[in-house]
């Protein structure tokens, strides 16, 4: 799943953090530790010296074989077992008070008395104070851990947020850009170095790529325009040769031919410019179009047409189909698909239209070969031996439907009839 930038840097910061911290808290953790216990031995170490001081001064001392109140106890041992090092070791001792063992910190040490003997002194002290300091400081550690993420990541994401905001203008500005159509906002001025730059840079793209659509949109149109009068002109003067009555058979029938070639040219010449227009967004402006209206128009416009082929259209309203859309595409669209459900018809043949709420479907007869899917709406495919047909009436619908997010036209092949899908 894809995530936005503030997000993945967010998510990243929060991993490093909680390593770093959490090793940073687990070193706090082992220093204060070694702290309380160096503190603890010190003292222990402190005890020592003046016990053994004051059994030099008070032999009695001696017979303290159990911890008592002074918690040191004192007994002999053999000369084997002597040890010149003091030990320190942490020990469990019973409590009758909680009645359970209670941690404890114990120093062991051998010393000679006033009379040469070896003496091993060991003396405790309970570390239930000291533990509950571990614990405190262990649970402030936590939740300063836990606060600090949050408040750095808080204080990142805001930071982030109000840094990225530039970025998100400008994305925001190319997801409404449009060629050909002007844009309402005035230039922006940011802050920050790169984004100034972003912003530039997107601004001298714009105008190149605008000085280039208004270059090919207007020789286009030259084009066409120079195209369409020579090819007018010569179709007339064809007219007028096909009249001449001095003309034998043969020479009828080619000039006809060149008239049906000339006549080809021209409409490939009109489609070519439709889809240039259409792909380059010039029919930008929309309105409610009633879908059903249009279709009742447009066929009672190629009655003509539809006698000819001797073809029967049936309109099946099953639903209201409506759309913002452009008038003008509108037309094309739905002419393109009747005039290619009745020429590619057969003599009295069937047309069936399908209204409904969300998709128009045309169906006719024809040949009873399905059509290739993956070529019928690409230019200038040709998959019958027609001449006169140009090869972008499938290719104008498709163009038009990519306009509109959400809109798909799709060709299936069903009980012998040829189905478009038309669908929003």
């Amino acid at each position: 799943m894809k995530v936005s930038l503030k997000y993945y840097t967010i998510k990243y910061m929060i991993v490093i953090l909680l390593l770093i911290i959490a090793v940073w808290a687990a070193l706090f953790y082992a220093y204060i530790l070694d702290e309380v216990y160096d503190n603890v031995d010190d003292g222990l170490k402190d005890r020592k010296i003046q016990i053994i001081k004051a059994v030099y001064h008070d032999p009695e001392l001696l017979d303290s074989k159990d911890f008592g109140f002074n918690e040191f106890k004192i007994k002999p041992i053999a000369e084997s077992g002597y040890k010149d090092k003091s030990r320190l070791y942490n020990k469990m001792f019973y409590m009758e008070y909680d009645d359970k063992d209670q941690p404890y910190r114990v120093l062991e040490t051998d010393f000679r008395d006033q009379f040469g003997k070896p003496q091993r002194l060991e003396i405790r002290t309970s570390t239930v104070e000291q533990d509950e300091l571990v614990y405190d400081l262990t649970t402030a550690l936590i939740v300063l851990y836990i606060l600090l993420v949050i408040s750095i990541v808080a204080v990142n994401g805001y930071l982030l947020n109000k840094a990225m905001r530039p970025f998100y203008t400008i994305l925001d500005r190319l997801k409404k850009y449009q060629f050909g159509v002007s844009s309402s906002q005035e230039p922006q001025k940011y802050s920050i170095k790169e984004f100034e730059e972003l912003n530039v840079e997107i601004e001298e793209m714009i105008e190149r790529n605008e000085l280039v659509f208004h270059q090919q949109k207007q020789f286009i149109e030259n084009a066409s325009h120079e195209l369409q009068t020579p090819l007018a002109i010569a179709i007339n003067k064809i007219d007028l040769q096909i009249q001449n009555e001095e003309l034998n058979k043969k020479g009828l029938n080619f000039i006809s031919e060149l008239k049906g070639d000339l006549r080809r040219m021209a409409g490939l010449n009109k489609s070519l410019l439709m889809l240039s227009k259409i792909e380059n967004s010039q029919f930008n402006k929309t309105s409610k179009v009633d879908f059903n209206e249009r279709i009742a128009e447009l066929v009672k416009s190629y009655e003509d047409f539809i006698e000819f082929k001797k073809v029967r259209v049936s309109i099946i309203e099953k639903g209201f189909f409506g759309a913002d859309f452009n008038p003008d595409l509108a037309d094309i669209l739905l002419s393109n698909l009747l005039k290619n459900a009745v020429k590619y018809n057969h003599q009295e043949g069937h047309v069936e239209i399908v209204i409904e709420n969300d998709r128009l479907i045309f169906r006719n007869n024809g040949d009873g070969i399905p059509l290739d899917k993956t070529q019928i709406f690409n230019r200038f495919y040709k998959q019958g031996s027609d001449q006169s047909s140009t090869g972008l009436g499938l290719s104008i619908i498709r163009s038009i439907t990519k306009q509109y997010p959400g809109w798909d036209i799709v060709y299936k092949f069903e009980d012998g009839m040829h189905c478009f899908i038309l669908s929003k």
